[in-house]
């Protein structure tokens, strides 16, 4: 493991080995960022599912109130007036085969992408690609469908997607760093409820094991799981 900097070391120094409280943890965090960049809060939460089982899967998106902070560049796949619809909506890129082309060559100079069902078939010869990145557009997420300009609308206004990893662990950004403390609480909670909200049927016991936020550079924070998922269901 590389070592880490004399400023990381300080910090992490200032973490207690105890659970925080929400509001704390993200102060904590934002007093304690020595970099130049606007960091980005991310959230870290460990559930009781077994992945590896489809019926224990955990997938979703939430549009979070006060967005990501970050700009997102979109591609879509589409024909005829889609096109048109995508372009004036605010996409970045638009078209078909020309696009599946220039990926499968390597460009990926894109953060989200949304197909309309009918080139799903263009998009079909990019799952080597864009599954390993997350970027394969789906119908679950909203990602592939018609009203191309509502999705485009809920990505530009924050909308994130979550699933859980082979290891039952989710991550998820929450935003930038330079937001407020309340915006933060706000985008985390609302992230929170809906993974609550996308409990499977068939996951047994305890299903929050774990949540914690860290930053961009920073230390990793465990939050009380109890109070705060309380809170995301209150």
């Amino acid at each position: 493991m590389p070592r880490r900097g004399k400023k990381h070391r300080t910090v992490a120094q200032s973490v207690e080995q105890r659970p925080y409280e929400m509001d704390e943890a993200i102060g904590l965090l934002k007093r304690s960022s020595y970099v130049k960049f606007d960091e980005t809060l991310e959230i870290a939460m460990r559930l009781g599912v077994d992945p590896k089982h489809a019926d224990q899967m955990v997938r979703g998106n939430v549009v979070l109130p006060h967005g990501t902070g970050k700009k997102v560049r979109i591609l879509v796949f589409a024909s005829g007036e889609k096109m048109k619809e995508a372009a004036d909506a605010g996409a970045d890129h638009v078209g078909g085969d020309e696009l599946a082309g220039k990926i499968q060559e390597g460009w990926l100079d894109f953060d989200a992408v949304i197909s309309t069902p009918d080139m799903m078939k263009v998009v079909g010869r990019l799952g080597r690609v864009l599954g390993p990145r997350g970027l394969m557009p789906n119908p679950k997420s909203g990602t592939v469908t018609f009203d191309v300009a509502k999705a485009i609308e809920d990505i530009k206004a924050g909308k994130v997607e979550f699933r859980v990893d082979k290891t039952g662990i989710l991550h998820a950004p929450l935003g930038k760093l330079s937001f407020e403390v309340d915006q933060l609480r706000i985008n985390a909670l609302a992230l929170i409820n809906a993974v609550l909200r996308a409990k499977p049927g068939a996951a047994k016991g305890k299903y929050v094991l774990g949540i914690s936020l860290s930053s961009t550079m920073g230390p990793g924070l465990k939050l009380d799981e109890s109070a705060t998922v309380q809170a995301a269901e209150a």
